[in-house]
């Protein structure tokens, strides 16, 4: 039987590999996104019909902003005939005080069809797509961590799970906490964009204080910086060094090694 799979922010960071990885597979894809060929905006629910009619799975990526609509739009998408939801999550939720994240997690598991939870720790494209851009292109990495290490992932390899997760049944009913193959300290992450560039990439161990200080300068709203401000104190404490085998248990092989991410984002040639 043919499936068609609804990807939502199917031009993301992880959704664009997502669709490319189910189209590799054979796999009838549908991107949607708020700009994308079909248009899908959580909150607005006219979008919604065209993006879920005909689709048995999603792929989930929730706003950042406002998850109100999780709940109304997961209820929609199961009646109109969804049989499969994979939702991307993140590592350590319960610790940060994000209830309605929490609240979305419960709703994709009490949603009365096969799901799968995808929990990533910090993704190695916020040094080249994300936040960190910018302190790398000024070649000055200023964060808050100290010593502290993070298992960074690559994008790549949470869409391979999550296609694994979208086309595999035997992935039902899981909670996977995924992360890259070894832990680095933000020093460390510097040091491998410096030597893949060519280009003086340095970190600077600043205060919370100053942290807020120059995300207010910049004009991250106040919620967003004492999230990330949080979350930088648990990497600093080294409550996130962890590395977890569920990547390699779901894929068969190790993830990405961070040095050949930051090759290929990085090098000499790709990103200045």
């Amino acid at each position: 039987m043919t499936t068609t799979t609804l990807v939502l922010g199917g031009t993301g960071k992880t959704g664009r590999h997502v669709v490319s990885g189910l189209r590799a597979a054979g796999h009838r894809v549908r991107p949607a996104s708020r700009s994308g060929e079909v248009r899908f905006d959580w909150t607005d629910e006219s979008t919604w019909d065209a993006a879920v009619t005909g689709a048995d799975a999603i792929y989930l990526v929730f706003p950042d902003d406002d998850v109100t609509g999780a709940r109304p739009f997961l209820r929609f998408a199961v009646e109109r005939g969804v049989r499969r939801l994979v939702a991307l999550s993140g590592r350590g939720i319960e610790e940060y005080g994000l209830p309605e994240l929490l609240d979305v997690e419960h709703a994709v598991r009490e949603s009365g069809v096969d799901w799968t939870i995808l929990r990533p720790s910090w993704f190695n494209q916020n040094f080249d797509l994300g936040q960190f851009r910018d302190y790398v292109l000024a070649g000055d990495l200023r964060v808050p961590t100290g010593g502290g290490r993070e298992p960074f992932i690559d994008a790549t390899d949470i869409a391979a799970v999550a296609v694994a997760a979208l086309t595999d049944p035997r992935h039902t009913g899981q909670t996977y906490e995924l992360t890259g193959p070894r832990s680095l300290s933000f020093g460390d992450a510097a040091a491998e964009i410096a030597r893949a560039s060519g280009r003086k990439v340095t970190f600077t161990d600043i205060t919370d204080d100053e942290f807020h200080k120059e995300q207010e300068a910049a004009g991250v709203p106040e919620s967003w910086a004492k999230l990330l401000a949080m979350v930088f104190g648990r990497i600093r404490r080294g409550e996130h060094e962890p590395v977890s085998p569920d990547v390699a248990a779901v894929l068969g092989r190790d993830p990405m090694d961070f040095t050949e991410y930051a090759t290929t984002a990085w090098g000499r040639s790709a990103a200045w």
